[in-house]
């Protein structure tokens, strides 16, 4: 599913303009990647949390040079779904069809 899809079906649910929908979620968009640039972390009660993740520095390989590089520590963003929406996806028979 595209986010433009996604904008279509939150539109056909709650009645809003198309163009209402795309400007709250790319809103929405932009507070996420925002605040996560800042250090912050966000906790949607039932959906999930959007956490910056540590990365320990180590040793990396360069194959095309055969060399050993040294790879600073660095975050990453992640996701990490709440356990009412992992739940929801294990028990979905359609999730069980479509990946048959």
């Amino acid at each position: 599913m595209t986010k433009a899809e996604v904008i279509a079906e939150i539109a056909n649910q709650t009645g809003m303009d198309k163009g209402d929908v795309t400007a709250a979620i790319e809103a929405f968009f932009k507070v996420v990647k925002n605040k996560m640039a800042d250090g912050d972390n966000i906790y949607v009660r039932g959906f999930g949390s959007f956490v910056n993740k540590r990365r320990a520095a180590k040793i990396g390989r360069n194959i095309s040079r055969n060399t050993a590089m040294e790879i600073k520590e660095h975050y990453v963003p992640s996701f990490k779904p709440s356990k009412t929406f992992v739940e929801k996806i294990k028990k979905s028979d359609k999730v069980k069809l479509a990946n048959q």
